[in-house]
């Protein structure tokens, strides 16, 4: 089964770093993503605001620091917790956007 995105966003805020009860490195995020696109032989603007999660050491050490940053991000779409079905972006890989 497929399950990828690849999307420029902005990020318009992140939460305090947080660790798994593994140990793990956690980042949320909130991404903003403006772009045109075509569908059906028409151009449109598309905008949406996605909740988005990073986890690992890069997530730690860019922590506290990507707030108005542009990146292109890639990863796969799941739903937030076992409990909790919203759909969230968790973030695989990301490379910053120079601007």
């Amino acid at each position: 089964m497929q399950n990828r995105l690849l999307l420029t966003v902005t990020v318009e805020r992140e939460d305090a770093l947080r660790y798994t009860p593994a140990g793990l490195p956690v980042l949320e995020m909130w991404l903003k993503h403006q772009s045109r696109q075509s569908a059906g032989g028409f151009e449109r603007d598309v905008a949406c605001d996605i909740q988005a999660v990073w986890i690992g050491e890069d997530a730690r050490k860019h922590a506290g620091k990507l707030a108005g940053q542009v990146m292109n991000v890639t990863g796969f779409l799941g739903q937030r917790s076992l409990r909790n079905p919203r759909l969230v972006l968790n973030i695989e890989y990301v490379e910053f956007v120079k601007g």
